[in-house]
């Protein structure tokens, strides 16, 4: 399939305003960098701690805020997570660094967030438990002592797992949050007796914790680091292959091409206010992977050319091949760039950063590989001599290498 037949678009000669395109860009994402301190790293290579929250209603942000201001916490970060396909998700992300050193520090942080919300939200008779933060041991030990079901001492089996059917069904079926006890009604082996016995002893709160993620300095320090060195080493790899497969130049082309879809790439984070956590290095490598390979299609599209338009200045051989591979680019990048589109507007909080990483990286190695990688193998052509043919140089170019004798024997020999 193709979109386009018998392109002649001069790619070569709009190399500058490719170049300094990427270049405002990098300046842009540096200068960003520079007024921020640096990217926001999320709790992953920083360390600290997450607690997913779920409400029963839309959250109040502001009121989630104040409560935790009060008890010392004014610089954790709410974030509401959003989701075009369930609008009424009402959960919120409380992100806390970590204070202190050491596992007891990131335990009092979790706890001093618990005990806010509670705080805030700690509706309820105080005599009574929160059915959405029961666990199943306690649900069950209760059910035991109160034995709504009438099954006598020795059903402690029964009730444990009534116990976990009731909370599977709260925390799968319902996202962690019961509104109303009649909802229990579904569960299999509970009855009116049952729902009546949990009325009395336990209330409905208005919040539920439905994770919590804790991780140290040191493990945030050394995934940051692993991260970093895991991405190089791709790079290098790709270089050494790519040299092997065509020549230095090309995998050194490639290389910084790559190498600037991830500057560019990381700049646009800085500029939107994104974290970089561990899906974003998952991105990132995918967009090395991605970039690379529409890069060494042209490349090899280039040396399938070059031998057959000896003659051709290397330019107008570079333009054709990114002509004749175009079709190609768009049909991929297009479908690829219309999938992590629409990740990123329907896939969730969760998956916001990762997605945006691929949206973003998507458009700028496809324009990188024909605006950024492929100018500069020409302006490596070019400097080392051989713009003007793109095989052995032009008739001027081999004289020149040959020396006058060698020339002055050529000529007689033409003559004759």
């Amino acid at each position: 399939m193709e979109f386009f037949r018998q392109v002649n678009i001069d790619w070569m000669s709009r190399a500058k305003y490719f170049v300094t395109l990427s270049l405002m860009l990098l300046l842009i994402g540096g200068a960003s960098w520079v007024r921020k301190g640096g990217l926001r790293y999320g709790i992953d290579f920083k360390g600290g701690t997450l607690v997913y929250v779920r409400f029963a209603q839309a959250p109040p942000i502001d009121r989630i805020r104040q409560g935790l201001a009060q008890e010392g916490l004014g610089e954790s970060v709410i974030q509401r997570i959003s989701d075009i396909t369930n609008p009424n998700i009402n959960e919120v992300v409380i992100g806390l660094e970590q204070r202190g050193q050491g596992e007891q520090a990131l335990d009092t942080g979790k706890a001093t967030i618990l005990q806010a919300l509670r705080k805030t939200f700690g509706s309820g008779d105080p005599s009574k438990q929160d059915f959405n933060a029961a666990t199943p041991a306690t649900l069950a030990e209760y059910l035991v002592r109160r034995d709504p079901l009438a099954l006598g001492p020795t059903a402690g089996n029964r009730y444990t797992q009534l116990a976990r059917r009731l909370t599977d069904f709260r925390d799968r079926e319902r996202n962690g949050l019961i509104a109303s006890f009649d909802e229990l009604k579904k569960v299999e082996g509970v009855n009116d007796p049952a729902i009546a016995a949990l009325r009395g002893d336990y209330f409905l709160g208005d919040f539920a914790i439905r994770n919590v993620e804790i991780v140290g300095p040191k493990v945030g320090a050394q995934l940051r680091r692993q991260a970093i060195l895991v991405t190089l080493y791709a790079l290098a790899g790709m270089l050494v292959y790519i040299a092997f497969r065509f020549e230095w130049v090309y995998g050194a082309a490639a290389v910084l091409a790559v190498f600037h879809d991830v500057l560019i790439t990381l700049g646009f984070f800085s500029l939107l206010n994104f974290d970089i956590s561990l899906t974003v290095i998952a991105a990132l490598l995918t967009l090395v992977g991605y970039s690379m390979n529409d890069t060494i299609v042209i490349f090899d599209r280039i040396r399938e050319n070059n031998r057959l338009m000896r003659r051709e200045p290397f330019p107008a051989i570079v333009n054709r091949s990114i002509n004749q591979t175009l079709s190609r680019t768009i049909l991929t990048s297009g479908l690829t760039f219309l999938t992590a589109l629409v990740l990123f507007l329907m896939g969730g909080q969760v998956l916001r950063s990762f997605s945006f990483a691929l949206v973003v990286g998507i458009v700028v190695g496809t324009y990188s590989s024909f605006g950024i990688a492929a100018p500069l193998v020409v302006a490596w052509n070019h400097w080392r001599g051989r713009g003007a043919a793109a095989g052995s140089g032009s008739a001027a170019g081999n004289k020149a290498r040959l020396g006058p004798a060698a020339s002055s024997r050529l000529a007689t020999a033409g003559r004759r």
